[in-house]
């Protein structure tokens, strides 16, 4: 059996060992085994096969003779067990001492069976998989740990948020300071006002129990925000001086890269600082996650848009409801929205183009509709059609500060020009209804089902925190909820598979045309693979 150990780790052994991972020597670390059974093995130092994380620790089973059992053969093949860890105070601070978690005294926590979670827990990223298909990508598990690296009267937590509003951001900030009072016996948690720059320019609120203790009624952020403004360095300053070492951010996709920078700048400064994020997008695009918070109440509530513009349109002759929701990149809102309507007509969304004119366009389908029905729904992501959009109206790509692309309103240009057609081309008389709830949606207080949600992910980043972990964000993998590094869910966009069954059930349920298969123009847009699997597919649209 052969060990290689490097800053991330590859191992190599035979499928029949173990290595369990409460042998490692750090309480934050993978790769550091006083296991006697190694110490006698051979070490060698070398880059590792994969890289992802600095903490990224691969594990390898070799090939083995096949072994009968049972009549049939086990075959054990070249099998890869991945662990993306996350990073620990005593990496770059050793001597840190430990504690006992105070857990084990709460009375709340006197009944659970397993109040710890177990070092060696770990949350597979796919969990289809064959009988010899590679163990694949692990995440460590969420929950307490049985020793933590801080002690109640010493931590100082300060909680931000950034970036758009979304349904549940009160509930987060709520729990984290319910959790770190509740369940570890901290007071001290101060709330940075309005975003990244809050911490540089403006003054701090002191959050308690009691101030926080209805705030979940709310909707937005109790503690205000703002895009832009991240400057690293002056930030990691203000953390110091106000003696902060544990920093809990709320944000998107680049509100979690300005945490990964923070974390970053801790590590090289070398301060007691465990910085966690909590990710947040209303357009569930954030990657690894099962999903965000708020994105169930989003969908749940666009309900009610679309019901409005379903009945607006059917009482009026040649009604057609046009309904814009949110979705940027990825049009999960709007897909989801529709499957769970089943009166919308039509779901256009960015990951899947469309074209107006023509065989198979927009148009034909809307008059095929008219002509069956007397009225047309539509529902739309606020990022579908924008190359459209921009090539009409001469727009640039101007951006956020952010960094996000300025969308233009794509409801009112696909209202008036559906409106034109009709009305100058067709000479037909068609009753137009647009409903924009976008911002509506974005203020309500989160649903039943986000608030347990968004205490859950605020009780693991407390977990974490306070266990020493640090630059990492939380959230569910497979329905468990794991650390996770942040680059991790940065690194790509969560977008609607258009070959995956969740589209070709909403294709079933509306009966609209693909698109991609009768244009030149979209087909050069979208790949090849894309293509042909919806060529393949047998739909009917008439």
């Amino acid at each position: 059996m052969e060990l290689s150990l490097s800053i991330a780790s590859s191992l190599r052994f035979p499928q029949t060992d173990s290595i369990p991972l409460h042998y490692c020597s750090l309480p934050g670390s993978l790769h550091a085994f006083s296991n006697s059974n190694l110490a006698s093995k051979s070490v060698s130092l070398r880059r590792p096969l994969i890289w992802r994380q600095p903490r990224l620790v691969r594990l390898r089973a070799e090939s083995v003779t096949p072994t009968e059992s049972n009549g049939s053969v086990d075959k054990y093949g070249d099998d890869d067990f991945i662990v993306e860890d996350v990073p620990h105070l005593t990496d770059f601070l050793p001597d840190l001492p430990s504690y006992p978690n105070p857990l084990k005294r709460s009375q709340a926590y006197a009944i659970v069976k397993e109040t710890f979670v177990n070092p060696e827990d770990v949350v597979a990223k796919d969990i289809i998989v064959q009988k010899d298909s590679p163990r694949g990508v692990h995440f460590r598990r969420a929950g307490p740990r049985e020793k933590v690296f801080f002690t109640p009267e010493e931590v100082r937590a300060c909680i931000v948020t950034c970036g758009g509003l979304c349904p549940g951001i009160n509930t987060v900030i709520r729990e984290i300071v319910c959790g770190l009072k509740n369940m570890y016996g901290v007071d001290d948690v101060i709330g940075i006002q309005g975003g990244y720059r809050g911490f540089y320019s403006k003054n701090t609120l002191n959050l308690t129990t009691k101030v926080v203790t209805d705030i979940h009624k709310r909707g937005g952020t109790f503690l205000q925000t703002s895009r832009g403004g991240h400057d690293t360095k002056k930030i990691v300053d203000n953390i110091q001086d106000r003696g902060i070492n544990q920093v809990y951010i709320i944000g998107g996709d680049g509100t979690q890269k300005g945490a990964a920078a923070i974390y970053k700048e801790v590590e090289k400064r070398g301060i007691k600082v465990a910085v966690a994020g909590i990710p947040k997008t209303i357009d569930n695009d954030i990657a690894v996650i099962d999903k965000s918070f708020g994105f169930d109440t989003a969908v749940e509530e666009a309900q009610r848009a679309i019901n409005a513009a379903h009945v607006e349109a059917e009482s009026m002759e040649n009604g057609v409801g046009i309904v814009k929701l949110m979705g940027r990149y990825s049009g999960f809102i709007a897909m989801l929205a529709t499957l769970g309507n089943r009166d919308v007509d039509c779901c256009l969304i960015p990951e899947s183009p469309f074209f107006l004119e023509g065989p198979g366009g927009l148009y034909e389908y809307v008059e095929q509709r008219l002509k069956e029905n007397g009225h047309v729904l539509i529902v739309l992501a606020e990022g579908a059609g924008q190359e459209y959009v921009a090539q009409n109206m001469q727009a640039f790509q101007e951006k956020d500060a952010s960094g996000n692309r300025l969308l233009l309103d794509v409801g009112l240009w696909l209202t008036q020009h559906i409106k034109d057609h009709f009305t100058n081309v067709r000479k037909m008389t068609i009753n137009m209804k647009y409903i924009d709830p976008t911002y509506m949606i974005r203020a309500i207080p989160s649903n039943a089902s986000d608030n347990i949600y968004c205490t859950l992910l605020a009780q693991s980043a407390v977990h974490g925190a306070m266990a020493g972990f640090t630059g990492f964000t939380v959230g569910p993998v497979n329905s468990r909820h794991a650390y996770i590094p942040i680059d991790r869910v940065t690194e790509t966009t969560n977008t609607v598979n258009l070959t995956g069954r969740m589209w070709a059930r909403l294709l079933a349920s509306t009966n609209q045309p693909s698109f991609i298969q009768d244009s030149q123009d979209v087909r050069e847009r979208v790949d090849k693979q894309t293509i042909d699997a919806i060529h393949n597919m047998i739909i009917n649209s008439t």
